[in-house]
Parts: structure tokens; sequence; C-alpha cells
């Protein structure tokens, strides 16, 4: 069994950007542009979250967002076992992207402490690009089955059929992923999803994140997850498309170039 991958001691410092300094959203345009991650501190505040979130984003509305266009991240005690709420308890979530189950998900997905868990609650970041990588390099067939158009169903009865990795006219891969109830599976893939979960797994990174940090992330490139956790754990959440250009999804390592299909259409 292979061991847990941690590429960086300190990946909160190794992606971190000060957006008050000057040229800031030039500075963090790039970085998500190139590595789609960036992590923040200085958020104290509703209202600083929400500033900064619509200086980078138009906010898109979800199913939990608040008026103001936030999501409140926190165990309701009522959404037990309710499959697609699985984040507004206190167990633990499974590597993801958000609103995998729509036609178009947002790119952009902030996430921001305002009060941090007793016991555990850790945010756990996945590079889809490193899973990518992973697979062609030492499971190369499931990662060209992974790739096929239309191989998984996610979301209810109004979700939509698409492929876990979506390959463009430009060879440019996207990622978008679900492990829970609301995810079904063609059987060509099927004998691939555990390689696909351990990969996942082995390549995420931890933030133990305080009042106040948080990070931004593009949502067709990275994966992320949760560990359980006790207390009153609190986070806000703002998703939207970038203010800025960016292309769609992540640069393949050229081990996994020769995906033998596109699959645009997912």
């Amino acid at each position: 069994m292979r061991r847990a991958h941690q590429p960086y001691a300190d990946a909160f410092a190794h992606h971190y950007i000060d957006f008050a300094a000057p040229g800031a959203e030039a500075t963090m345009a790039t970085r998500l542009r190139n590595v789609g991650l960036v992590t923040l501190d200085g958020l104290a505040s509703r209202n600083a979250v929400l500033a900064f979130a619509t200086r980078i984003m138009d906010l898109v509305p979800h199913r939990d967002s608040d008026s103001d266009g936030l999501t409140t991240i926190r165990d309701t005690h009522r959404h037990v076992h309710r499959a697609g709420f699985a984040g507004l308890g206190n167990g633990g979530l499974e590597p993801h992207t958000e609103r995998s189950g729509t036609p178009n998900p947002p790119r952009l997905m902030l996430l921001v402490c305002r009060q941090a868990a007793v016991i555990g609650g850790e945010c756990l970041l996945t590079d889809g690009q490193a899973v990518h990588s992973d697979l062609f390099a030492g499971e190369r067939e499931a990662g060209v089955a992974l790739a096929q158009p239309r191989t998984a169903f996610f979301g209810a009865g109004d979700g939509h059929a698409t492929q876990v990795f979506t390959v463009h006219h430009d060879l440019r891969v996207s990622v978008r992923l679900r492990f829970d109830g609301l995810a079904r599976w063609n059987p060509i893939v099927e004998p691939y999803l555990p390689k696909l979960r351990a990969a996942a797994v082995r390549h995420q990174v931890s933030l133990a994140l305080t009042p106040g940090q948080g990070y931004l992330l593009d949502n067709e490139r990275w994966l992320h997850a949760r560990r359980a956790f006790t207390g009153d754990r609190l986070f806000w959440r703002a998703l939207g498309q970038p203010l800025f250009l960016m292309p769609r999804g992540f640069t393949p390592a050229p081990a996994s170039v020769r995906t033998p299909m596109l699959s645009e259409a997912g």
C-alpha cells in the first residue's frame, strides 16, 4: 500500500497570497490559472468574505445559499443521512467538486473559516492534475475509462450525465466528481472507482484553518473534502464564475496526454 502523499510541509503557506497587497487580483488570477489554488487570511467577518468574493467572481446562487449569495456551512443537526446534504452535518466528506450534477458548475469556490471545530474538521484538498497523472502512470486503463463520455450521472433526477475527466479540444482536462448517494456509474467504470478514490485520498493536503483563513480554488481542477468534527464549526462559502479569463481545466502531465477520446460535451 502506497503511503499518503503530502507534497508540502505547510500547504497553507505554500499557496498563500496577501489579497490586500498591490496587484493582488492579478497575482491571484495567474496563480489560479497555473496552479488552481490560493490560500488567504484576514477575512474575519461575513462582510469581508462577501467583499472579497465579489472582487474576483460573479456569485452563483446555491440551493443552500443565503440572500447575499454566501452559504453558511455548519452542522444543522437536520440533514443526517440525506444524500447531497452531508456538508450540513458533522461527518467527513469524500473528495468531490461543487455542483457536479449541473451542466455548468461554478468555476471558483471560496471557503473561509469563521469558527474552527473543537476536534477535527480539517479541509482536505486534492489536485485533480495529480490524480489524473497518478492514474495514467500506474493504472492507465482506469484513466482512459474515466474519460469516456457519459459514464457517470451526478445528481438527483434532474442531474447531469457526464464523466470524471473531460478532455477538451486543446487537450486540457477538467475533473468532476462525487462519491455519495447522488452518483451513479456506468458498469465500465465501476471497477476503477476504488483506484480513483485511493488516488484522490493519496494526494490530499490538509488545511487546519483558523478564523479568518480560507482558500480559493478552481472547481474544474481541485477536489475538496473534510474530516469529521465535533463542536460548533462554522464556515462561509462562495461559488461563482471568475471575473478574469481562465482556460478550462488543467494541462495534463506528459505521460497522460495520449488520452484517446475527447469528451468535450461533459
